[in-house]
This record gives C-alpha cells, sequence and structure tokens, in this order.
C-alpha cells in the first residue's frame, strides 16, 4: 500500500473522485426535485437538467444547468490547480486531466454510469491548452446558434480542438488530448445514431 503514498497516485486519485461528482444530479434532486437519471436522455449533463427541469420550472432550468455546467467544468479543474501549484509535472497534470473526465463519465458514486464529458473536458483542457480551448469554445458557440442540436455543436467543438492543437502546439505530446475527445465521442455515440437518422433534439 506504500504506492498510496506518492504524490502521483494521490493526485490521480482525487481528480478521479472529485470529478466522478453528479452535481447535476444532485442539483435537480435537491432544487427541483427530479431525478435527471430517470428522465430526458438520462445523462447527468447540463443539456438534460435544462430539459428535464425546464418541463416544470423553466426559470429555474436555465440556472440549474449553467450551475451544473459550470460546477462541472470546475470539478475537473479543482485538482489541476493544487498539483499545479505543488509542482507536479506537465505528464502527471495530463493524467489528472484524463482520470476527471473519466471521473465524470464512470462516476464512482452511480455505478461507474454518468454524464458525457463536455463540460469537465473542457474544464481541464482550458487549464491545459487554453488558447485551444478558446477556439473549441467558440466553434460551439456558433454552432449552437445555427445548428441548435446540443450534441453537434459540442461534439464540433471538441474536434476542432484536437485538429487546431496540433497546429498550435505541434511538438507536444497528443496522447492525452486524442484519449479525452475518443471518451467524450464514445458516450456521444447514442447521440451521434440519433443525428444521422434525425431523431436529434434540437434545443429551444
Amino acid at each position: 500500500m506504500d504506492f498510496l503514498f506518492n504524490h502521483n497516485v494521490q493526485f490521480f486519485i482525487a481528480a478521479y473522485l472529485v470529478g466522478g461528482i453528479p452535481f447535476g444530479l444532485l442539483l435537480a434532486k435537491k432544487f427541483a426535485g427530479v431525478d435527471v437519471k430517470a428522465s430526458g436522455s438520462g445523462s447527468i449533463g447540463a443539456t438534460n437538467v435544462l430539459r428535464v427541469v425546464k418541463e416544470t420550472n423553466p426559470s429555474l432550468a436555465k440556472k440549474l444547468g449553467a450551475a451544473t455546467l459550470a460546477l462541472d467544468a470546475v470539478k475537473g479543474i479543482a485538482v489541476l490547480i493544487v498539483a499545479y501549484f505543488m509542482g507536479m509535472s506537465e505528464a502527471t497534470l495530463w493524467g489528472i486531466s484524463v482520470l476527471a473526465v473519466i471521473g465524470h463519465c464512470f462516476s464512482p458514486y452511480l455505478g461507474f454510469e454518468g454524464g458525457k464529458g463536455i463540460a469537465t473536458g473542457m474544464g481541464v483542457m482550458m487549464f491545459m491548452i487554453p488558447l485551444e480551448t478558446i477556439i473549441a469554445l467558440v466553434v460551439w458557440a456558433v454552432m449552437a446558434k445555427t445548428v441548435r442540436i446540443s450534441s453537434v455543436s459540442s461534439l464540433t467543438g471538441v474536434a476542432a480542438l484536437l485538429i487546431s492543437s496540433f497546429f498550435i502546439h505541434p511538438d507536444m505530446a497528443h496522447a492525452p488530448v486524442v484519449f479525452i475527445v475518443f471518451l467524450l465521442y464514445y458516450k456521444h455515440i447514442p447521440n451521434i445514431i440519433r443525428v444521422l437518422k434525425g431523431e436529434e433534439k434540437r434545443v429551444i
């Protein structure tokens, strides 16, 4: 058990456990009395919180959706900030980033189920590669305004982040970025199938 006293291991465990906190589920149950895992898409993310709570309380839905988005992003950054100021290596920071996203997507508090990872992924990317993340957010905003399909907007933004990272940081080890992007796309497979069938709902 000596490995548990290794700082890297401690940060990796913390990243996974903090990343796994299902803020969307907790906020919706606490303030709206609904279970987002049993409604809508079943996701614990901001989009489903907004969609489910909107059915009964539109004004509250926007607040809870925004709070979920912010908290899911912040939980990805929180452990990174502590590790950064403790002088952890860039490799360790990337490991923390990956595990935070894994924690959200496969939460230990929800039987290893979870959300789709966009907000948490963008949170860690904003810390690690901010310029690429800003590009991704701009692409996401344009797609959200025009296409108005949450999954399409998110995945297009993620693709823009990955592609731009090869141009902006050509010498960077891209494996963690590729893995996170792969995980986000994997979690969106049901959405991708619905998009191809023309069944994915638009954000109103």
